[in-house]
């Protein structure tokens, strides 16, 4: 939706489908009865994922021009792609295979290239954006050499991504850029992360002018949160330093406060416990200092009363709770980072991004439809459009 504070809509990566045709059929059964619940009069946004294989698919121009009339005749909207999951994505263990393969790699570059040129078909407006990796999982390497090498491969390919963007740019009048998602236990873990390779691997490595234009921070709230990373500080910090923002991506993460109730708190975090995707958890130690696991179970296993004040685990929960019986969200942080948008807006693009409902307590889970029209009426309520 096209709300004063800039466009928002979910993303499609809460559906099934890795090929083009399957997940094209959840579109079509889903998204019409989300419109009809939260935009049932004007256009909604729509952000879409394309896995490698629709990717691939989309090269067809006849899918192409079916994805638009349907688009067209639902009153829907694309200016957002997510990126990031190359593969399978639901129904098979994700886990770090989410980061592969990563951006040393060219088949990340050439899916990325491939999605560029499908945004730029897609896109009504003049700008378009497309979230990917933190450049890699910071665990597949074994020092401190073999990272910034990789750090510096990822970098290269990305370059050669930009020279692509500004060649859509100059043909077609789309600006597309590639925002970049710091997510725990990447190569680019937090906001520390990205702004120093921002500043003294990426900038320095092309033209300065094109690289803010075609490469840009994504603004992940629930990464944010779990790296107990300040929305405001960061906002001001990227804003003082010029570093664009290409998206906000509003999703919430577990925060759990273990200054009471502890042992309690703990069995039922126990209940979050799945085999699909990555959960870190980042611990504040009641001596001020901060402890990360890579895993759920590996907090677990690591666990020691009366050690910690809090933990924040990296779980998509639902927006529209604040807290999950004894267990709390990263919500205050959507509110902060939502109040700064609507104050001074450091982005044109607002993406929810709750996908994690097939792993939630069952207690959580409602018809998915119902769901996604809970989550953006959140939203909206919030920005108060």
């Amino acid at each position: 939706m096209k709300t004063p504070y800039g466009h928002l809509s979910y993303c499609s990566n809460i559906h099934t489908g890795e090929i083009w045709t399957e997940h094209f059929a959840q579109l079509q059964a889903h998204v019409p009865a989300v419109k009809a619940q939260v935009s049932p009069d004007e256009k909604m946004g729509l952000g879409l994922r394309f896995a490698n294989q629709a990717s691939i698919d989309l090269q067809d121009s006849s899918l192409i021009s079916e994805l638009k009339t349907w688009l067209k005749e639902q009153n829907l909207y694309v200016f957002t792609l997510n990126g990031f999951p190359y593969g399978g994505f639901h129904n098979t263990i994700v886990k770090d295979q989410v980061h592969a393969p990563d951006w040393t790699t060219t088949e990340r570059r050439d899916y990325t290239i491939r999605l560029a040129h499908i945004l730029a078909q897609l896109l009504e407006d003049k700008e378009g954006g497309i979230s990917t990796s933190p450049l890699s999982y910071r665990y597949w390497f074994t020092s401190e050499k073999e990272r910034e090498d990789a750090m510096l491969k990822s970098t290269q390919h990305l370059l050669e991504v930009v020279e692509v963007l500004d060649q859509i740019a100059k043909k077609t009048g789309k600006v597309i850029h590639i925002d970049i998602e710091p997510e725990p236990d990447g190569l680019l873990s937090n906001h520390t992360d990205f702004v120093h390779w921002y500043e003294e691997v990426l900038l320095p490595s092309g033209d300065a002018s094109l690289i803010r234009k075609h490469v840009q921070l994504c603004f992940d709230i629930c990464h944010y949160g779990v790296s107990f990373d300040e929305p405001e500080t960061s906002i001001a910090e990227l804003k003082a330093k010029n570093i664009p923002v290409g998206k906000i991506q509003i999703s919430s993460a577990l925060r759990i406060d273990l200054r009471d109730q502890e042992e309690a708190k703990i069995d039922e975090l126990k209940k979050y416990r799945e085999p699909v995707y990555l959960h870190q958890v980042k611990a504040l130690r009641k001596n001020g200092t901060y402890e990360e696991f890579k895993d759920l179970d590996e907090a677990f296993e690591s666990y020691q009363p009366e050690t910690y004040d809090e933990w924040r685990v990296h779980f998509h929960v639902p927006l529209f709770l604040e807290n999950y019986g004894l267990l709390g969200s990263t919500q205050k942080e959507i509110r902060e980072t939502l109040a700064i948008q609507k104050e001074n807006p450091f982005t044109n693009h607002m993406e929810i991004e709750t996908y994690t409902w097939g792993v939630l307590p069952t207690a959580y889970q409602v018809p998915i439809a119902d769901s996604i029209s809970r989550e953006i009426k959140t939203i909206q309520e919030l920005l108060g459009s």
